[in-house]
């Protein structure tokens, strides 16, 4: 894998387990895209997933199962370097060190805190509050100048440069500032048509489901609400189901107008896209298999993408020490 004179991009994931249809063309997809032109580094975050999950063998099988799709959908070794971020624990020492010149008022403003506070009131641990500071550490200790993001997250990594010129202004030159590549993802709604497609919803598309799941998943998706009879018009600009085909064929727009113009209904479309997402990741749904039929080649590629990355984090941590006083 070559990496001289390519941008150092970092992007990490939440092991959620097996992926869904909205992590692929939300996310993935990119992923896939921008190992090809960047030393790209991609990090399955279970540290940040603790602040959650609390089930040891729930967090084990979960990671897991993210690292076999990421690798099933595209992820190549050779080309990025994928691995789990508590292989690498300069990663929490860092964060210590960066929360020392990280104000509290920082963390307490953040959208992800005030939503996590909503949606787990009876667990508000401090790992939720301080969840910036190590993603800030995941970012910078790689001196990873680009972070592809959807615009929704760019306060998040807002944050992270202010930690870092916090960090800078303090002990001098260290960090560079991490800069957001925005991506043309779309956000994916899920088989309701109104919430972004969500495990914790329950509204998602299993693309490595059985092709039975996949289409009953699909069939219960909703399409344009003012739709009433068959022989009505459809408005594919609001319809889930026609926005979804344009990721699955050339074709969409003729599609699109068949919807317009009565010629097709929200049946036709429904079965057209579960036939088209069924093919499409039956290649990558086999792969998936195979790697979790085989664990251990998953462990091995996990651990020799955080063996790789063990140089440049021991070079960031001795040159972190040395500016704090702690050698």
């Amino acid at each position: 894998m070559t990496t001289a004179l390519r941008q150092t991009i970092f992007s990490g994931i939440q092991p959620s387990g097996t992926v869904h249809l909205g992590n692929d063309l939300g996310a993935i997809r990119n992923y896939v895209r921008l190992q090809e032109s960047h030393d790209a580094i991609y990090c399955i975050v279970d540290f940040h997933a603790l602040t959650s999950t609390h089930d040891a063998g729930l967090l084990r099988s979960r990671t897991r199962e993210m690292a076999a799709s990421l690798l099933a959908l595209g992820l190549d070794p050779d080309r990025c370097t994928l691995f789990v971020q508590s292989h690498r624990p300069e990663h929490t020492e860092l964060a210590w060190l960066l929360a020392t010149v990280t104000p509290v008022s920082w963390l307490e403003r953040t959208p992800t805190y005030k939503e996590k506070k909503q949606n787990q009131p009876d667990d508000i641990n401090h790992g939720l509050l301080t969840y910036p500071v190590l993603q800030a550490a995941d970012i910078v200790i790689y001196k990873a100048t680009q972070v592809p993001v959807g615009r929704d997250q760019a306060a998040h990594l807002e944050l992270s440069r202010e930690i870092v010129r916090a960090f800078n202004n303090r002990y001098g030159d260290t960090f560079p500032e991490p800069e957001a590549v925005y991506t043309d993802a779309p956000v994916v709604l899920g088989t309701d048509g109104v919430k972004k497609m969500s495990k914790s919803v329950g509204n998602t598309i299993d693309i490595f489901g059985s092709p039975e799941l996949v289409r009953k998943q699909v069939m219960s998706m909703v399409t344009d609400t003012q739709r009433i009879l068959r022989t009505d018009p459809g408005r594919p600009e609001v319809c889930n189901v026609c926005q979804l085909q344009r990721f699955f064929g050339d074709d969409y727009e003729d599609l699109w107008d068949g919807e317009r113009t009565a010629r097709t209904g929200c049946v036709d479309m429904k079965r057209l896209l579960a036939d088209r997402i069924v093919a499409h990741y039956a290649p990558a749904r086999e792969r998936y298999d195979d790697l979790m039929a085989h664990p251990g080649r998953i462990d091995d590629i996990l651990a020799a993408g955080a063996e790789r990355l063990r140089p440049r984090a021991a070079a960031t941590m001795d040159d972190v020490r040395e500016r704090m006083g702690l050698r």
